[in-house]
């Protein structure tokens, strides 16, 4: 009787062993489809095909945007993957032909053509970001994007493409160029276990250490098409609806470290470029408020030189006007003098670190 049972046993692990290999061992393909990563956790370049009616899409710049079908064609682990989407043109500023080559696109997803391989998420809308006056420029916006990623994980995040267009009506296409992808605003707040927040509020009305970081990320950046109180290229999101909104800067294409050659500060600032500096937060009398802030953008340094000086999209040109942008940003805010100077100005009763802009909207 022993024997008996010692023989089940034995036989019942080696089937239990056996079938545990078999599962492990799947085929490639299935095995692999778990492994595919969220379209924004790669920084590899991604190649992307738009075909549809893409001339038609491209002009339709006037009054209200109207959605064209297109297949969105990319390829991961060696598969050549389909979907069917809804796209359409977007914003303002960069809509307008007289401004830009091409509009921004909005992509919008649904469950069609899915499968487990997909890398873009279901049920969502995506910004692609198309080049105004020449692709380099989305590059040097991504790498915004990428620098404020290093600041803060409540920030959106950004995938650089090369996109190719094909019109079905063979209407001629220009050779393919780079343009970028921005992370959904629902995305960005639910990978931070946080929620949107959609009322307007007084900056001093978002949590501080948030807003001190990003107040002075735009600064660093020269950027100050930007405002918290008209929602003005900020979201925010919160951990619930009682607690205080955190400040979420994006759409920084007219920064002085992009350097786009559209780019113009608002005339209310009286300011003869956006390679000048202005801080755009609210009056803060006392500097050491900014010490916390401070300490983290020193510690970030390294980083943030090695993020443009080891890029290989770059030029050495770029590279060298960057390094001296962001060597002026590190000499003020390491010098209490000229600390108290440039972030004491929205203090200044004859200064314009206070006007209001008239006029934003989202781009």
């Amino acid at each position: 009787m022993m024997k008996k049972i010692l023989f089940f046993s034995v036989s019942f692990l080696l089937l239990f062993l056996t079938g545990k290999c078999q599962i492990t061992n799947m085929p490639s393909k299935v095995a692999s489809s778990h492994l595919v990563k969220n379209l924004f956790d790669d920084d590899e370049i991604l190649n992307i095909t738009l075909k549809g009616n893409i001339h038609k899409l491209l002009n339709n710049r006037e009054g209200e945007a109207k959605y064209y079908p297109v297949t969105l064609t990319y390829k991961v682990q060696d598969s050549e993957i389909s979907i069917r989407i809804n796209v359409k043109t977007r914003g303002h500023f960069r809509r307008d032909q007289s401004n830009c080559s091409y509009p921004p696109l909005l992509l919008t997803f649904s469950d069609t053509g899915f499968n487990s391989l997909s890398i873009f998420p279901k049920h969502s809308s995506l910004k692609l970001v198309m080049p105004c006056k020449g692709d380099k420029y989305v590059v040097h916006e991504w790498l915004v994007y990428k620098l404020y990623n290093l600041v803060t994980s409540q920030s959106f995040r950004a995938r650089l493409v090369k996109v190719t267009l094909v019109d079905e009506d063979n209407k001629k296409m220009p050779a393919p160029f780079y343009a970028m992808l921005l992370e959904d605003e629902k995305q960005m707040a639910k990978r931070n276990n946080f929620i949107t927040v959609k009322k307007k509020l007084k900056p001093y009305e978002t949590m501080r250490a948030s807003f001190l970081r990003t107040a002075v990320f735009e600064y660093m950046i020269g950027n100050t098409d930007w405002s918290v109180e008209y929602l003005q290229n900020i979201k925010l999101i919160a951990a619930d609806s009682a607690s205080a909104p955190v400040t979420v800067p994006y759409d920084f294409d007219l920064s002085g470290i992009v350097n786009a050659p559209y780019a113009l500060p608002a005339p209310e600032l009286k300011m003869n470029s956006v390679r000048d500096r202005r801080y755009r937060g609210y009056c803060v009398q006392d500097m050491k408020i900014f010490d916390s802030t401070i300490a983290l953008y020193n510690g970030l340094r390294n980083k943030i030189y090695s993020l443009y000086d080891d890029s290989p999209l770059l030029d050495d040109k770029y590279k060298k006007q960057t390094d001296v942008f962001l060597d002026e940003f590190y000499s003020t805010i390491n010098n209490p003098k000229k600390l108290q100077k440039e972030f004491g100005y929205p203090c200044l009763p004859d200064g314009t670190g206070n006007v209001i802009i008239k006029g934003l909207r989202e781009n």
